[in-house]
């Protein structure tokens, strides 16, 4: 697929479509379906696409493989990090109302940066795969 021009042409057109969907998934996430987990597969999947069409090579380049192991742990840790600010600020653990003077906005930001931490976590878990899965298809050719 790397020499077929139509197939690169719109796969330029419509990677930006997908992350820019991506981002609104998570956006409004807080008010209606969607949220972090679907927001990085949908992410993890413009990557995919990308690699189908260009090459790994040129995949890994673009998002390379040590970023996609931090995005794993710095999704986590983001997580994590507004359980223990609740606990911090005198709540419970992921306790987003002690977030912010005025508990609504509270809530929303807590959700806001777990569904940050989610999406993270998930996209770079989802690259991790396929750069896996893809490197065991070589091996298995040769």
């Amino acid at each position: 697929m790397r020499n077929d021009l139509i197939l690169r042409v719109i796969a330029k057109l419509l990677i930006p479509f997908i992350l820019l969907f991506a981002l609104y998934v998570q956006f409004h996430g807080d008010f209606g379906p969607g949220g972090g987990f679907q927001a990085g597969v949908i992410l993890a999947a413009a990557v995919i696409f990308y690699a189908l069409i260009y090459g790994l090579a040129d995949a890994r380049k673009v998002v390379p493989e040590p970023l996609v192991e931090s995005m794993m742990a710095i999704g986590v840790l983001l997580y994590a990090g507004v359980g223990v600010a609740g606990i911090v600020l005198g709540g419970n653990y992921l306790d987003y109302f002690v977030l912010d003077p005025n508990p609504v906005q509270g809530q929303h930001r807590g959700i806001f940066w777990v569904e940050a931490g989610v999406a993270t976590t998930v996209s770079g878990v989802m690259l991790k795969m396929f750069y896996m899965f893809a490197d065991r298809a070589k091996v298995d050719e040769e």
